[in-house]
């Protein structure tokens, strides 16, 4: 487990998958959260039975700054919802989409990483695929699906450091 030494500045990165768009009728599958003190980055995935609000508030403690990409919109609710935690109560939320906007980048997180050269090796999986990679790990017990899903989810999350240093916010 990363453990935030005291004094230093902690920054972390939400990204999370789920069996769908709608918070009210689909399910969390997977929380991943980056932690950077400046001096390290570790990525932490939570999924199956490890998807709580207390793991998600434990690995949130200390951080100062969290940063999603559309994560006022979709994360921050998602987790609201299934979870009952207020992420913007344990740390100051900012959502990189709308600094996108302000420099004129549009569309999906993709979209604005291929524009900003941030570079991705999953570049055949995307949300739909995502789901779908879930269906199969529980459906068939597919180890394979699960790992592409996890995979899939920490380059979102690392990728969401990389577009954060690239906007310099």
């Amino acid at each position: 487990m990363f453990l935030h030494k005291g004094g230093t500045t902690m920054n972390a990165y939400l990204d999370i998958e789920t069996t769908g768009l709608s918070r009210y009728s689909d399910e969390i599958t997977v929380v991943g959260i980056g932690l950077s003190d400046r001096s390290e980055f570790r990525v932490i995935q939570l999924f199956d039975d490890d998807v709580s609000a207390v793991a998600v508030r434990r690995l949130l403690r200390g951080v100062s700054t969290l940063y999603t990409y559309n994560g006022r919109r979709f994360d921050l609710p998602f987790i609201r919802h299934h979870l009952g935690v207020d992420v913007e109560g344990l740390a100051t939320h900012h959502d990189l989409m709308l600094d996108c906007w302000q420099r004129g980048l549009y569309g999906g997180f993709k979209a604005v990483e291929r524009t900003l050269g941030i570079r991705r090796q999953l570049t055949e999986v995307n949300g739909l695929q995502a789901i779908l990679l879930w269906q199969e790990y529980k459906q068939r017990n597919d180890l394979k699906s699960l790992e592409t899903l996890l995979a899939y989810n920490r380059e979102d999350v690392i990728n969401l450091a990389a577009l954060q240093e690239k906007l310099n916010v």
